[in-house]
C-alpha cells in the first residue's frame, strides 16, 4: 500500500549574493512567498518555501495543493518527489514515485520524435527493450505521424508537449506527482488529454497535484490542501477548501 508521511518538515533555500538587496524588497517578496530572512553575515538571503509541515497521505488519495504563486505547492511536490531534502523534519514515502513537472526534461533538440521517445523513457526509469517495446503505442498517443522522423528542434511548443506527455503517461507508478505549470500551454493540452489523464491517475496509488485551475483540481481532486506562506492553511474535501479558498481571494 502507498503512503506518504511529513513531520515538521521544513526547507530553507539560501540565495548567495542576495545580501545587498534591500530590506524593502525583501518584504515585498515575503508578502507574495516564504519567509525571507538576512543571515548575520548578509552574504545571503534564506528563503523558507515550506515551513512546519506535518501531513498524512493515505492510499487513495486525489489531493489537490491550492494557493498563491508562491505559497510553497511546487515546493512541497519537489519534496515528495525527493529533489529537495528537508532541512528539518523527516518524510517517508512508500512506493515508486513519477512526477510530472518538466516534462520535457531529458529530451534532445537535434534527435528525432522516436529518438526522444526512447531518451524520454529511459530518463524515467524504462530500460531501452521496454521503451522500445512501448514506442508504437506511445507515438499513436502523440499523433505526430511522420514529425516524428524530424528532429524536436522543428516542432512547435505544443507539439513537443504533446511527445513529452505521451511518454510521461505511459508509466505506471504508485505515487503521481503533477504540477501544471509545467511549460506554456500545458494546462490546455492536459484539459485536451482528459481521458488520458484520468487513466494515468486512476491506476495511481496516489495522486497529488498542484494547480491554479480551480476547475481542474475539481475534476481531479478529492481533497484540497491550500498552502499560505509554506504553511498548510486547511485541508480537507476539495470544494470546502476551494470555496474558503475562493472566498478568501474575492476579499
Amino acid at each position: 500500500m502507498t503512503k506518504i508521511q511529513l513531520k515538521n518538515v521544513v526547507v530553507d533555500i539560501p540565495i548567495f549574493g542576495a545580501g545587498h538587496r534591500s530590506l524593502k524588497n525583501n518584504l515585498l517578496a515575503a508578502a507574495t512567498g516564504g519567509q525571507i530572512r538576512s543571515e548575520a553575515n548578509a552574504k545571503q538571503v534564506v528563503i523558507r518555501p515550506i515551513d512546519d509541515i506535518s501531513l498524512t497521505i493515505e492510499h487513495g488519495a486525489r489531493l489537490g495543493l491550492l494557493g498563491h504563486n508562491g505559497a510553497g505547492k511546487s515546493t512541497l511536490l519537489r519534496v515528495l518527489a525527493g529533489i529537495y531534502e528537508p532541512t528539518a523534519g523527516s518524510i517517508e514515502v512508500q512506493g515508486d514515485v513519477a512526477s510530472m513537472f518538466d516534462i520535457g526534461f531529458g529530451m534532445d533538440p537535434d534527435a528525432s520524435g522516436w529518438d526522444n521517445i526512447i531518451l524520454r523513457g529511459m530518463f524515467l526509469g524504462y530500460s531501452k527493450v521496454e521503451i522500445t517495446n512501448r514506442s508504437e503505442e506511445i507515438a499513436a498517443v502523440t499523433g505526430l505521424g511522420e514529425f516524428l522522423n524530424m528532429p524536436l528542434r522543428t516542432y512547435s511548443a505544443g507539439m513537443a508537449t504533446r511527445l513529452a506527455f505521451a511518454v510521461s503517461t505511459s508509466i505506471r507508478p504508485d505515487i503521481l506527482l503533477i504540477d501544471e505549470g509545467i511549460g506554456a500551454g500545458d494546462a490546455a493540452f492536459l484539459v485536451q488529454a482528459n481521458e488520458r489523464m484520468k487513466t494515468f491517475i486512476g491506476e495511481a496509488g496516489i495522486m497529488v497535484m498542484a494547480s491554479h485551475s480551480n476547475n481542474l483540481l475539481r475534476d481531479w481532486c478529492e481533497e484540497g490542501l491550500w498552502m499560505e506562506h509554506g504553511r498548510i492553511k486547511m485541508q480537507g474535501p476539495i470544494e470546502e477548501v476551494l470555496l474558503a479558498y475562493e472566498a478568501s481571494v474575492h476579499g
